[in-house]
């Protein structure tokens, strides 16, 4: 599954016009917020930890209409806790969100 960072773009145009200033700002407390919460996943250690900080996730994606990331936040929270192969898949979707 590919995760489309035009949505993020999109949603944060939506919310906030032509600044590109303020959708700089936003962009980055979006993903300082995504990197914490798949932080807090990968020391989670049991599944209350795990589904809570999946669920973070999930609301932060819904907030942003980032609807691929909100999927695998929410195939996230169903999996054990430090699945690596889930792992992998947050941190590369986060990653597709990254200004180069």
């Amino acid at each position: 599954m590919s995760y489309d960072p035009g949505a993020l773009d999109a949603a944060l145009a939506a919310a906030v016009g032509d600044d590109p200033a303020l959708v700089a700002d936003l962009r980055y407390a979006f993903l300082e917020s995504a990197q914490r919460q798949v932080d807090l996943l990968n020391r989670a250690r049991c599944d209350a930890n795990w589904q809570i900080a999946a669920w973070r996730l999930k609301g932060l994606a819904a907030s942003f209409g980032v609807v691929g990331l909100m999927s695998l936040a929410e195939e996230a929270a169903r999996s054990v806790p430090g699945d690596p192969g889930m792992l992998r898949k947050l941190k590369s979707a986060i990653a597709g969100f990254e200004i180069a």
